[in-house]
């Protein structure tokens, strides 16, 4: 199936309602469910994560291009698991314990979704216990650790410790985090913002060159 530009700018304006009825539609007249996400629903998610990445978009446009994304995928979603459609990684993402701060994760959950990845959203206020669950009980190949304050971004050196020995891959984020920090407390992956998250995460697990 060729691109469905509708669809395409849809998403891209983030057109909640009209993303629903345009996914249902050609639900309804036999596309290829696989087809339907991959050929125009991610190629917008991408296109609003390079205008981000460009200063030609800002976060609120990301977040009502990710939300009408996530109006398609309600639909396609349980089509997909009966077509034994696999996602192309399985993470995991939380706010670290003692920050409740949930925007820049929740963006990141919804661009990694439009990605192609199944997400585990931990929540706010994750304990070690909680990822290491993900990690032993869910099978997540990245965890990513999110802080928006100075104050709990000791807890992210703690989890990423507790998570050495285990066969996972860990990514930090958040407005005080740096790269520098991330490498000083040996997590395998950095991001600044939301685009960026699906590109190292991609690249973590080999999925680029």
């Amino acid at each position: 199936m060729a691109r469905n530009d509708a669809l395409y700018d849809a998403v891209l304006k983030g057109r909640r309602k009209d993303v629903s009825t345009l996914v249902q539609q050609l639900v309804d007249e036999g596309a290829n469910v696989e087809e339907i996400l991959m050929d125009s629903m991610v190629p917008a998610m991408a296109e609003i994560g390079e205008r981000f990445s460009r200063n030609e978009a800002y976060v609120p446009e990301m977040l009502i291009a990710a939300r009408a994304m996530q109006a398609g995928l309600d639909i396609l979603d349980p089509l997909l698991q009966q077509s034994g459609h696999e996602p192309i990684g399985k993470v995991a993402i939380g706010t670290v314990k003692g920050d409740l701060h949930d925007i820049g994760k929740n963006l990141v959950a919804m661009m990694l979704k439009g990605a192609g990845f199944e997400v585990l959203d931990l929540g706010v206020d994750c304990d070690v216990e909680k990822y290491r669950e993900a990690v032993e009980e869910q099978g997540v190949q990245i965890v990513l650790l999110s802080s928006l304050l100075t104050t709990t971004m000791p807890y992210m050196k703690e989890t990423v410790s507790a998570l050495a020995g285990l066969d996972v891959k860990t990514m930090v984020g958040g407005a005080p985090v740096t790269q520098e920090y991330a490498t000083e407390i040996g997590a395998d992956g950095y991001s600044d913002d939301a685009n960026h998250a699906v590109k190292v995460a991609k690249e973590l697990l080999g999925l680029v060159a």
